[in-house]
């Protein structure tokens, strides 16, 4: 079983930088432009690209208030980082990359990920499972520079292998690791999941000072309540449901594993793995040239 070192760089709670979030209905998706406040460079976090899965038409308006808002204000996108391989939401990333450059990128476990779905997907030897799709692998502790800030990845799998929380000044990015106090914590029952490794991967993140502040990929408003995506550690350390200070692992595992196993797999898990492992690129076009998700038969 992982067990995981400390925060692995000092949480700089005077660098704040901007938080601008974009919410996706249609997946409850959010995505976030993270502004360095002392120049305009900025990063993008969790893009979403837009699927009608039952026409099979792919668009982008997603993504272009996000490209829209970015080149309105003046901003020099620099990053694009995916927290993990969603399976509930389609990347915009490369588009938005097309439009306006910087890298993306995500965990080095994406190679997990990559071998896993490539062999249940059945793409064959041209499918590179190396996560050469990316501009940049990050492993635990990495730091890159957005303007004048120091973001550093913080490696938190148990969700999947690839997940990873962004900390950039007083703010961190969780994805779906944590859900607001009232919403718990994610599943763990994908492949390469485990709900012991996510309860020591939330008690990391919920080690960094009570003030940070965390913002979520995903907000459902549970039991009606409005759409809110931001908390901060001291919040979710009192209050969430799952695991506020006082539960205990095994608390949580029965508790995770229990419910996990009344849950229905997300509606576009088929298409989201397929473009998301491959960096949010389609697949690529047959003799024809046209473009196919295959949908595995008694697999997932």
């Amino acid at each position: 079983m992982t067990t995981f070192a400390p925060v692995p760089y000092p949480v700089d709670l005077s660098v704040k930088p901007e938080v601008t979030a974009f919410f996706d209905e249609p997946t409850n998706t959010v995505t976030y432009v993270v502004r360095d406040p002392a120049s305009t460079s900025c990063a993008v976090i969790d893009s979403v690209m837009d699927i009608d899965y039952a026409a099979g038409r792919i668009s982008y308006a997603s993504a272009d208030r996000v490209i829209d808002f970015i080149q309105k204000n003046g901003l020099t996108l620099e990053w694009l980082i995916e927290t993990h391989v969603h399976a509930d939401h389609l990347s915009g990333a490369p588009y938005i990359q097309e439009k306006l450059g910087g890298k993306i990128g995500i965990g080095e476990n994406i190679t997990i990920v990559q071998e896993t779905f490539g062999k249940v997907f059945n793409e064959g030897t041209e499918f590179q499972r190396d996560g050469s799709q990316f501009d940049r692998l990050f492993k635990d502790g990495d730091t890159y520079r957005i303007g004048g800030m120091t973001a550093f990845a913080m490696h938190t799998p148990g969700h999947t292998p690839a997940c990873m929380t962004h900390v950039i000044g007083d703010a961190a990015f969780v994805g779906d690791t944590l859900f607001m106090p009232d919403g718990g914590s994610a599943r763990a029952d994908f492949p390469g999941g485990d709900a012991r490794t996510l309860y020591r991967s939330i008690r990391r993140v919920l080690s960094m000072p009570g003030e940070t502040r965390l913002f979520m990929c995903h907000d459902y408003g549970p039991n009606g309540r409005e759409i809110r995506w931001e908390t901060t550690v001291a919040e979710q350390r009192a209050h969430n449901i799952h695991v506020r200070d006082g539960i205990t692992e095994d608390e949580f595992v029965r508790m995770r594993e229990a419910r996990d196993a009344t849950l229905a797999m997300p509606k576009l898990i088929i298409p989201s793995l397929q473009v998301n492992m491959r960096g949010g690129e389609l697949p690529p076009p047959d003799e024809s040239g046209k473009r196919f998700l295959k949908v595995p038969l008694n697999t997932l």
